[in-house]
């Protein structure tokens, strides 16, 4: 049983708008083959929700539309849904630029031997989870034998191109903090990460992404449980920088779950606050309408200038360096105090 989360109240938190729609983040289901710690989804083996063919074919039929200029495919393991090949060819066909947000292990599943060949074969960006280059930690936070798992699958990636500024085909990493505490600056991170993993695995590959673990789900949930939920969210606050609100990913990026309904950004998911394509919902004060906003709607509506929907969580995104789907909003913020660092990581043993 995971503690329960502390109820959402009004927030401070600077009002925002979105600009124009750019990326689909589409949720094909909450099935993965792992039960990662910081999983803001809750994903695991035993969820069941995935979207339909119906589904698939509407985010297909918006993406004709609106002509999005990225399809950003997550999960669970998104390429556990049955209909995920489908998709991939149908967006990349379109000329949309397909992400997939791989776990690795998934690349070493029973049914799953040809997918890096496939990702490759459609120009797909990988866009894969290691949170750290030490095989003790990655296992820690999310399962004995992961790291071996994906060392072998992105040297499975690195033998199809991947990695290679020759081939064109991208792969990045995302690294998220073991606890509750604001990633390091993404630039020397980054560094590190290069030279460990071509010194000591011969892995290459272009970017990391360091991502600010959020405050819900799982994670949230761990949070409460160790009595550092309060302290966490002190420090997201005390850390906001207002110059990372202008380049928030949900300025320019609608999410959507597995049934196609929409929501401003992945957290606001997880978290039930739908989107809004036309009234003012954007302060948590100003509730949305009677109809939540689904895929079908924005074959008619606009999202461009319709207000974003705001909690506390969204001071995660604006903590120190910034933190979005691409990683951190700029490269150059000063580094978190430490003595709030690791008093709570130690509060999380």
């Amino acid at each position: 049983m995971h503690a329960t989360l502390p109820l959402l109240a009004a927030t401070d938190f600077p009002p925002i708008r979105r600009h124009s729609l750019e990326t689909l983040q589409v949720n094909l289901g909450y099935k993965c083959n792992q039960s990662c710690l910081h999983c803001h989804v809750a994903a695991s083996p035993q969820r069941t929700e995935m979207m339909n063919s119906d589904t698939i074919a509407q985010v297909i039929e918006v993406l004709r539309a609106r002509k999005v200029r990225a399809l950003d495919l997550t999960g669970g393991a998104p390429e556990l849904n049955e209909h995920f090949r489908h998709l991939v060819r149908q967006a990349r066909a379109l000329g949309v630029r397909v992400i997939d947000r791989c776990n690795l292990t998934i690349l070493s599943e029973p049914g799953q031997e040809d997918l890096a060949a496939f990702l490759a074969e459609q120009g797909v960006e990988v866009t894969a989870s290691l949170p750290c280059y030490s095989p003790a930690n990655v296992d820690r936070q999310r399962g004995d034998g992961v790291f071996d798992r994906s060392i072998a699958g992105l040297r499975q990636l690195n033998a199809l191109g991947y990695g290679d500024p020759a081939r064109g085909l991208v792969l990045n990493l995302v690294y998220n903090p073991q606890g509750p505490s604001l990633p390091p600056p993404q630039g020397p991170l980054e560094a590190d990460y290069k030279r460990e993993l071509l010194q000591h695995f011969g892995i290459r590959f272009d970017h990391l992404f360091a991502l600010t673990n959020m405050p819900v789900q799982r994670f949230g949930s761990t949070l409460v449980s160790k009595g550092t939920f309060g302290t966490y969210m002190q420090l997201l606050r005390d850390s906001y920088r207002a110059e990372n609100l202008e380049t928030v990913m949900c300025r320019s990026l609608l999410s959507v779950d597995w049934q196609g309904f929409l929501y401003d950004c992945d957290f606001n998911q997880m978290l039930g606050l739908r989107a809004n394509l036309g009234g003012q919902a954007g302060h948590l004060a100003r509730p949305a309408g009677p109809a939540q906003p689904h895929l079908r709607d924005l074959l008619q509506h606009e999202a461009a200038g319709t207000d974003i929907r705001i909690a506390d969580h969204c001071y995660g995104c604006t903590a120190g360096q910034g933190s979005s789907c691409g990683g951190a909003l700029e490269t150059t913020a000063p580094d978190v105090t430490q003595t709030a660092v690791v008093r709570m990581t130690e509060g999380m043993r």
